[in-house]
């Protein structure tokens, strides 16, 4: 059964002329870590707005948990937990007091529902009494999670929520995620993250407001089309430019210490044609071998 359904959902600004959703459809299942990734400007925090009815669609539908994204949404505030990117809590109020503030609201109690916070809260006690504005953004990150899950929502939005933080408390996140996903939360992550995605059990990759392709991370990365090569030098920048300009290449994109390129015609002699000429070129220590084609490698192939 599913949890979140999209039907054609169309959002526009400044009287239509930015579309920041574009027709977007798709469906989240009970109990399933989804994510919607994209880069900054892609219309993800627009999708979350409307799905927990802070934004209304100009067209389309969508529900959660059975109920109208616009008719109920009501009922649909008080079953859902929303982080949104920005830190948003009171920030002269203490841990403490911000997690009382948010299970007030919702009619309930922090020792009602500890249980299920207990594993993100326990990092945060020895710093209950410090305001929510002088936390480090990993702790900020945990105070917000522990405030949106504090009523114990059935599906959980989390919009960017580890953008701006260090790789630690990223990894740490998403342990946690993993751990309330045991517990049956639905869960709806965006990130502007490629690896993040490889951590997702299904995943929307969305640019300019519409959805490229919906799948497994896994079988996003095994439709990619062709082979995919990783070339590095002594001189990448100018590597990157020289590739560009050898006629068979189809691809070619910085990716951390190598370039990942494509062919348009993949045979062994391309690959002898290439590194004649980048030995032309006076490239030095050259390294050339395929490699495996990653989430991003996928995203830019779909936006071409």
């Amino acid at each position: 059964m599913s949890d979140v359904i999209l039907n054609s959902i169309t959002r526009t600004y400044n009287k239509g002329e930015i579309t920041a959703v574009n027709d977007v459809s798709f469906s989240v299942e009970k109990g399933e870590l989804f994510g919607l990734i994209g880069p900054d400007g892609a219309g993800k925090t627009s999708v979350f707005r409307i799905l927990t009815t802070l934004l209304l669609p100009d067209s389309g539908t969508a529900s959660v948990n059975g109920f109208d994204v616009v008719k109920d949404y009501r009922a649909i505030r008080k079953q859902v937990g929303y982080m949104p990117g920005k830190f948003s809590l009171y920030q002269d109020l203490t841990v403490e007091e911000n997690l009382t503030f948010f299970a007030t609201v919702f009619n309930t109690t922090i020792k009602e529902n500890y249980e299920l916070i207990r594993d993100i809260y326990v990092q945060l006690e020895p710093f209950k009494t410090r305001r929510a504005g002088k936390l480090s953004g990993g702790m900020k990150q945990k105070l917000a999670l522990c405030c949106a899950l504090i009523h114990r929502p059935t599906v959980l939005f989390l919009d960017e929520p580890t953008t701006g933080v260090d790789t630690v408390s990223r990894k740490e996140f998403w342990e946690m995620l993993k751990r309330l996903k045991k517990q049956g939360i639905t869960i709806l992550v965006s990130t502007p993250y490629m690896d993040e995605a490889m951590l997702c059990e299904r995943i929307a990759l969305i640019q300019n407001g519409k959805i490229l392709t919906i799948d497994t991370p896994e079988k996003i990365v095994a439709q990619y089309p062709g082979k995919l090569y990783a070339v590095k030098s002594d001189n990448m920048s100018r590597l990157l430019h020289d590739i560009r300009e050898f006629d068979g290449i189809s691809s070619c994109n910085s990716f951390g210490e190598y370039h990942h390129i494509g062919f348009r015609d993949d045979n062994e002699g391309e690959h002898k044609k290439l590194l004649n000429y980048l030995n032309l070129k006076n490239h030095q220590n050259i390294e050339f071998e395929i490699t495996t084609p990653t989430v991003e490698d996928c995203f830019i192939n779909l936006m071409h």
